[in-house]
């Protein structure tokens, strides 16, 4: 079988990109967009997951071959998650990571203390049974225009159902995983810590389907 790709990484989230290292196994050569230098602002203005993940993919692998980047063969990857709560009639969504933003004047993603302090307060006095939610990922994997070869891209969707809790818990993880106890788990992320999460987590269901993919069809692939 032929390698995989180097999988470029949209992303300059670190606790992310650990959980996708974690994840996907040595068998995939992984480089954060970091690395290639001053990376333009990727543009995320789309209103579902799907297609904020596959915007930043594109952006960047458009940069990528404007600079002559790219150890081939290359595809980019990027992941957008986040939190849906019922409750709230699905907020904070597509506007997870920067949720408190407006609250903050935070240019871009507003710092997870405030997120979570601003999605307690929405959540107060809300019933166990409108607490109900599901962190929710889509990852985009994309194939550049290479020579004759058209542009191609494949979505990998992933959820973890769970309650919000009215405090937070634990000091593992990031975002909102102090507030949200998966279904099944006395615990919220925040206190199982990674092991656990890297089993049932909407980002690890994503990478999995990802993984099952490049397995099974890759040697067919162009």
């Amino acid at each position: 079988m032929k390698p995989f790709p180097t999988l470029y990484v949209a992303s300059a989230n670190a606790h992310k990109l650990e959980e996708i290292h974690t994840i996907l196994g040595k068998e995939f050569s992984l480089v954060s967009m970091q690395t290639l230098g001053k990376v333009p602002e990727l543009i995320e203005n789309e209103d579902t997951f799907e297609g904020n993940a596959l915007a930043k993919a594109t952006q960047l692998a458009a940069w990528m071959l404007r600079e002559g980047l790219g150890d081939a063969p290359w595809m980019t990857l990027a992941d957008d998650s986040g939190l849906e709560v019922d409750g709230l009639d699905g907020q904070p969504g597509v506007k997870s990571a920067r949720f408190a933003a407006d609250e903050t004047q935070s240019i871009g993603n507003a710092p997870d203390e405030a997120n979570n302090a601003k999605l307690l307060r929405l959540l107060d006095g809300v019933p166990i049974e409108r607490r109900t939610g599901r962190f929710r990922c889509s990852l985009a994997l994309f194939q550049p225009t290479l020579g004759e070869r058209d542009s191609q891209f494949w979505s990998f969707e992933g959820a973890c159902e769970g309650v919000l809790r009215d405090q937070l818990s634990g000091a593992h993880g990031f975002g909102y995983d102090p507030l949200f106890q998966p279904q099944g788990y006395p615990q919220t992320f925040g206190e199982l810590g990674s092991e656990i999460k890297d089993q049932i987590s909407h980002r690890s269901r994503a990478l999995h389907q990802l993984k099952d993919f490049f397995v099974s069809s890759y040697p067919s692939l162009p």
